[in-house]
């Protein structure tokens, strides 16, 4: 019993001073602040809701996933970029026609971290998803763009707040 007990003890108080999450993120305490700045769509190809759904999504996740207080500008942590990249193209082509086509999207991030300028970076994150070439892209887009947008989310808080 008494060994659970300093186990316990032992979370509880990682969990409360920043060093470690259940949610896996690891947060100095030094850091308590976010600012993430809109994401412009640069892509050839613009899906016209794209920006607005990964920016707030984005800030969703950092907010949901630490305590940080987000800020319009001059976070601890600066987060800023642009879709770069946005395009549709068969992935695996049958007889006669493309039997998967593929959708992927580039995300280019720019993390500052004003309390430890080491940690800054500047990274390209992509995913993407193959769909049934017989569908059309506009009738598969939402359900896409929400998966793809939750994948790149997940890399860069892990990149981030998890430093994988």
């Amino acid at each position: 019993m008494r060994i659970y007990l300093w186990l316990l003890f032992i979370v509880m108080t990682f969990s409360q001073c920043g060093i470690y999450s259940f949610t896996g993120a690891s947060i100095p305490l030094e850091v308590q602040t976010i600012s993430i700045d809109y994401f412009p769509n640069h892509a050839e190809l613009v899906n016209p809701a794209l920006s607005d759904l990964f920016t707030e999504a984005l800030k969703d996740r950092f907010l949901s996933q630490s305590n940080l207080a987000l800020t319009n500008s001059d976070g601890d942590w600066d987060i800023k970029g642009a879709i770069t990249n946005y395009v549709d193209r068969p992935s695996a082509v049958g007889a006669s026609t493309s039997s998967l086509n593929r959708l992927t999207i580039t995300v280019r991030v720019e993390f500052i971290d004003n309390t430890n300028i080491e940690n800054s970076f500047e990274k390209s994150f992509s995913q993407y998803l193959d769909y049934d070439g017989s569908a059309s892209l506009s009738d598969v887009e939402d359900g896409l763009v929400e998966d793809i947008n939750k994948e790149l989310i997940n890399d860069i808080f892990n990149k981030i707040a998890v430093n994988w």
